[in-house]
């Protein structure tokens, strides 16, 4: 597709399908916190969270960081570890050591103040152009379109446009179309009314296309291709993983351990873990050379998940076991088995221990 010259023609249209999307957005919007400020790092947090997790879900995570961190410089001058406790179960935990990172960054950078420009904020760890253009229009006002995966859904129904989104001529296609329809004096209201319509109105499925502001002017309305839109190249090839945790305990302590590697769940706290290529047995050597233990007095097989991410499925067994171990190995932490509150550790780890 195309986007049509910029005649006067053109202009009205696109002005009138804005102030349309505006109008129902006041009238539908949803009563969000982060609506009602126009604080950078609030507006930075919330769209954060709200990456990868329904709003029903982030709003209480939302409220509760907040609340932990209220500022930047309390952010940065925040543990890493502690940043993680207040974010588990939320999961893509990137995330979280991202914004710590970008905090420290904007107290050395930028004395503190967060960024208002919108390539300094592009400069940030882990700040894609979506959530660049999300706090420079929602906070400063500043007229870039932000564009998330509701933004994309609405414009390529309204336009019918069947470029995938994920490809580099779509991305530049959908910029350039969101960009001419941008409410230019109010950016923030027109970026949070896009977002708004399709995640209410324009959703993924079954879209009540009959109550629909826009119907007459739908393009994909009129062509009977709603449910076709938008395209994506390719499905993301999904991993299966097969993850044995133990449950030990020595010496009267539970026994844990730091996720170190550069993978999910890095920089929290687990059940002693082995991976295994399949679902074949774990080896008995295995675990002894996992303990440095000599001998396995018992050992029984307690829960069994599946736990789906967007890339990987895990498949979770957890044991519990008991062993004869002379000395505590080196990497492992013992603690009290109550203060495991006090550990970020991933959801399906709480789960375990909410179930037994």
């Amino acid at each position: 597709m195309l986007i049509p010259k910029k005649t006067i023609f053109v202009a009205l249209f696109y002005q009138a399908m804005t102030q349309t999307i505006i109008n129902w957005y006041l009238q539908h919007k949803r009563d969000l916190p982060w609506r009602e400020t126009q604080d950078p790092y609030h507006i930075w947090i919330s769209e954060i969270i709200l990456q990868q997790t329904r709003v029903a879900q982030g709003l209480d995570y939302y409220l509760r960081f907040i609340s932990k961190f209220p500022t930047v410089g309390d952010l940065a001058c925040a543990d890493e570890d502690e940043v993680l406790r207040m974010w588990q179960g939320l999961g893509y935990y990137s995330r979280a050591r991202n914004i710590h990172t970008a905090a420290r960054e904007i107290q050395t950078h930028f004395n503190g103040n967060f960024p208002s420009s919108y390539n300094e904020i592009r400069s940030l760890k882990g700040i894609g152009p979506y959530t660049a253009a999300a706090i420079a229009s929602f906070a400063f006002k500043l007229p870039h379109a932000a564009i998330d995966g509701n933004v994309y859904r609405v414009l390529s129904r309204l336009f019918d446009i069947d470029t995938p989104i994920d490809s580099t001529e779509g991305k530049k296609l959908f910029e350039a179309l969101a960009n001419e329809l941008l409410d230019q004096k109010r950016p923030d209201l027109f970026n949070q009314a896009m977002m708004e319509f399709g995640a209410i109105q324009c959703t993924p499925q079954s879209p009540d296309c009959n109550n629909c502001p826009l119907n007459i002017s739908c393009l994909a309305l009129a062509n009977g291709r709603v449910n076709e839109l938008p395209v994506k190249k390719g499905k993301t090839k999904i991993k299966s993983r097969y993850l044995h945790f133990f449950e030990v305990e020595y010496n009267g302590k539970l026994i844990l351990e730091q996720r170190k590697n550069d993978d999910i769940w890095k920089g929290l706290f687990q059940l002693p873990l082995i991976e295994t290529h399949n679902e074949s047995p774990i080896e008995k050597n295995a675990i002894l050379k996992l303990f440095k233990a000599s001998e396995i007095t018992h050992i029984t097989l307690m829960r069994e998940y599946k736990h789906i991410l967007s890339h990987q499925h895990l498949y979770c067994k957890f044991y519990k076991l008991e062993i004869q171990a002379k000395q505590p190995v080196e990497h492992f932490i013992y603690i009290e088995r109550p203060d495991i509150e006090k550990y970020a550790i991933p959801r399906i780890i709480e789960k375990y221990f909410e179930e037994t």
